[in-house]
């Protein structure tokens, strides 16, 4: 596993491309490959095999000349590298028509994630699937996150608590927050990192290739 002042020193933009080759390679071990050229696994993910080389050398020698590399190894690198080798609690707040969406989501147990708790105003008027996972009222986050040690969140709530509910989230222990919010939070990058889904903006920059 990179050792955790090694993991600042490279690009988020890097690690995020890490998550795409996983998934290419993925492909490839379900089609029976054994080996992938660095040429061959860039196109997979929309990259120049120039920034996947680079990325991937922050981790050392995975791949032989001539060869490419071992689609197995490398998997189980990147796996071990994102820490999605075992399941990674994660807290969901704000349980609206988006939150009830992510709930119901069945992509984040794949990749390695489990939602072990939602946080609600209105706790008792809303459900999981088949009771999991239990929903609580906000006054009990601090509580939860210092007692089960979880270090991710998922923010979805409106924009104007958003801020308020990331301070008390990172004051117990949270170091990485996925925000669905309209809002972007102001943190100490140090402390913690968060990655903005604005689904407006989204579609907003979408919107400048349509005629």
């Amino acid at each position: 596993m990179i050792k955790e002042k090694d993991k600042i020193s490279i690009p988020r933009k890097s690690i995020y491309r890490l998550s795409i080759y996983q998934r290419c390679l993925q492909k490839l071990r379900d089609h029976g490959a054994v080996t992938v050229s660095s040429e061959a696994l860039a196109r997979a993910a929309g990259v120049k095999p120039t920034q996947l080389r680079k990325d991937l050398a922050h981790f050392g020698q995975l791949g032989t000349r001539g060869l490419g590399y071992n689609v197995e190894h490398l998997g189980a690198t990147l796996t071990d590298v994102l820490g999605s080798n075992r399941l990674q609690p994660v807290i969901l707040i704000g349980v609206g028509s988006l939150g009830s969406a992510l709930l119901r989501y069945q992509g984040f147990n794949k990749e390695g994630f489990e939602i072990v708790a939602a946080f609600d105003l209105f706790p008792k008027a809303v459900r999981g699937i088949n009771g999991k996972p239990p929903i609580f009222h906000p006054r009990e986050l601090p509580e939860f996150i210092r007692t089960y040690g979880v270090k991710m969140a998922i923010l979805a709530v409106p924009a104007e608590s958003a801020q308020l509910i990331a301070n008390e989230i990172i004051d117990a222990g949270i170091q990485a927050i996925l925000n669905f919010s309209p809002s972007l939070l102001q943190v100490d990058p140090n402390q913690v990192q968060v990655n903005n889904v604005d689904l407006a903006l989204e579609l907003e920059h979408l919107s400048y290739f349509v005629d």
